[in-house]
């Protein structure tokens, strides 16, 4: 991945509008899976003073009630550095980086809570 991509650059390489979250706007993350590779977001719909987004590492999405912690948009620089040229991604879009790899798909299930 190119640190010097920009949100609205990566947007625009998938098609995906440019929908940047609010930065006081929060985020559910596993902050200890982060350790592992490989890293993954999605994006649900905005509800609340939440921005759709949840992130962790790993091939499996823990069931664990509290595997996510929320976490303000504005502090995933110091968390999650690799995210954030892909914020900006509307409601819909996945994300997988790993060593070597990244890929950003479409996913309109995403969208039905």
């Amino acid at each position: 991945m190119k640190s010097e991509r920009t949100q609205e650059s990566v947007c625009a390489d998938f098609g995906s509008e440019f929908l940047p979250p609010d930065s006081e706007l929060k985020v559910g993350i596993a902050i200890s899976s982060l350790v592992k590779d490989p890293l993954n977001a999605l994006r649900h719909p905005p509800e609340g003073n939440t921005c759709g987004w949840y992130i962790w590492g790993g091939e499996e999405l823990s069931e664990e009630e509290d595997f996510f912690q929320p976490l303000h948009v504005r502090h995933l620089v110091q968390y999650c550095p690799a995210i954030i040229p892909f914020l900006a991604l509307a409601p819909g879009w996945r994300v997988l980086i790993a060593p070597g790899q990244e890929a950003v798909w479409y996913e309109e299930a995403l969208l039905n809570l």
